[in-house]
Order: C-alpha cells, then structure tokens, then sequence
C-alpha cells in the first residue's frame, strides 16, 4: 500500500462522475479533507484522504445529497455517518460475491451438473 496517491489515482478509485477538478472543488467545500501538497502544489492523498473522499461520494453521487446536506451530515453525526456507510459498503461487496458465484454457476450446463450429481 502507498502512502501517498496523486489527485489523478485518487479520481479513478472514485469511478464516474468524479475528476480531478471534482475533487479540488471538494476540498473546498470540505474542511476535513485537506491533502498534504507537495512541491508545486502537489496534493498527496493519504488512505484517510480517500476514506473521507468515498463517503463524501457515497452521501453526493450515490445517496444524492447536496454538498451543505453532506457538509452537515459530516459535521453533526461523523461517526453514525461512516458505520451506515461502511454498512452500505460491506452489502454491495456480498451482492457482488453472490453475483459472480451465480454467473459461475450459470456457465455449468445440465450435463455438467448431472455429472456432479451422479458423482457425488
């Protein structure tokens, strides 16, 4: 693991709709987010920095809050906030895993699975 990720890495873990003039835009809006710079200006995102940056996505892109809703959801219940979130997080990993074990599934044909039967 890195320590430290460009604002271009950073865009891409966040998927579509987030750019890098997202993300300057973000920190902005967001006190809590404030990435080391390096020379240059150069910012420096830090596995912490990206913590915060998906649930700022999660409650904008994904739940459709506006920034003030997120800035105040943020500030008045921070801690309730990230447990919903990693709840939400932990849910589509599991449907993802059952996803892929059905369309492993779904490649075995009947023979294939009578063959299994009779074996077993």
């Amino acid at each position: 693991m890195k320590l430290y990720y460009s604002i271009h890495e950073v865009a891409a873990m966040l998927g579509p709709g987030v750019n890098e003039s997202t993300l300057r835009y973000w920190e902005k809006e967001f006190e809590q987010l404030a990435p080391r710079k390096a020379g240059r200006g150069v910012r420096q995102y830090t596995q912490k920095d990206i913590d915060l940056l998906k649930l700022i996505y999660h409650l904008v892109k994904e739940k459709g809050m506006t920034l003030k809703g997120a800035k105040s959801r943020l500030a008045v219940n921070k801690e309730k906030t990230d447990k919903n979130f990693e709840v939400v997080s932990r849910l589509k990993q599991i449907r993802q895993e059952l996803m892929d074990m059905k369309q492993a599934l779904d490649a075995f044909t009947y023979t294939q699975m009578e063959e299994l039967r009779i074996e077993s």
